[in-house]
């Protein structure tokens, strides 16, 4: 496992990011660097972009509000982007953004809202969830980000990932039995990971998914999970099984 600076500030910045080329921050983040971390002319961060890498980055003072950063040195290459899918039953407001979070925090490439019947909340606010994702990726080191797309039926979920894409079904009634496939596995294929509102799936949205080809059967064990705590449990699992927590990658 890498290991990061967790001792420097980090700071999502939108501009492309190559060496020497200086852009203006934003008034909030200026006023964040200069009037709550009281960093000085000649202070350096680490920013990232989601696409050119994390760079080390010089704060050059213009004004008591007003700061340039100039990137100096690229820290890390940008990786792959993950091929981790977390498709989930939006939340009330303060539950979401905590699911959000530790999604990414756990590797989700992309974030797939998806409604069912028991659905209490049938709409994101997208801007909400990338300034979650984004806290999530300052905070924990990473300089990926995932990839935000708008709600979709769950009759509509298999066409919205694509044919190679395995999915786990987080279903309470596989009980403590391990993951069951339906249909031939692939170690290079993406995989989603698919969580249920509170009131769980219908019988027959179960009877629905299970018919789907490429579908994973998967038990959190014998207590009930509130969602966001279901995804953080799910997206562990999965990873451990088949992404970058797999610890033997030959296999």
């Amino acid at each position: 496992m890498a290991i990061h600076d967790f001792k420097s500030q980090r700071l999502y910045v939108e501009p492309d990011l190559a060496s020497g080329k200086t852009f203006e921050a934003t008034r909030e983040q200026a006023n964040y660097l200069l009037n709550v971390l009281r960093m000085a002319d000649g202070s350096e961060i680490l920013v990232f972009n989601g696409k050119d890498g994390e760079w080390l980055t010089q704060i050059q003072v213009s004004g008591r509000k007003k700061c340039d950063l100039k990137p100096v040195e690229l820290i890390r290459h940008q990786p792959e982007p993950s091929k981790l899918v977390y498709c989930f039953a939006p939340l009330k407001q303060a539950r979401l953004d905590y699911m959000i979070q530790k999604a990414v925090e756990m590797g989700a490439g992309m974030l797939q809202p998806v409604i069912t019947q028991f659905t209490q909340v049938r709409s994101i606010n997208e801007k909400r969830v990338f300034s979650n994702a984004v806290e999530a990726a300052e905070q924990c080191g990473i300089i990926s980000l995932p990839e935000i797309r708008q709600p979709v039926a769950l009759r509509d979920l298999p066409k919205q990932l694509g044919e190679e894409t395995r999915l786990v079904f987080c279903d309470e009634e596989a009980g403590e039995q391990p993951m069951a496939a339906n249909g031939k596995e692939s170690g290079d294929n993406p995989i989603a990971v698919l969580i249920g509102p509170e009131g769980g799936f219908s019988q027959e949205e179960r009877e629905m998914i299970r018919s789907w080809p490429k579908v994973m059967q998967l038990g959190l064990g014998p207590r009930i999970l509130r969602a966001d705590t279901a995804a953080v449990a799910a997206l562990a699992l999965v990873q451990t099984q088949f992404g970058d927590w797999y610890a033997n990658k030959d296999r």
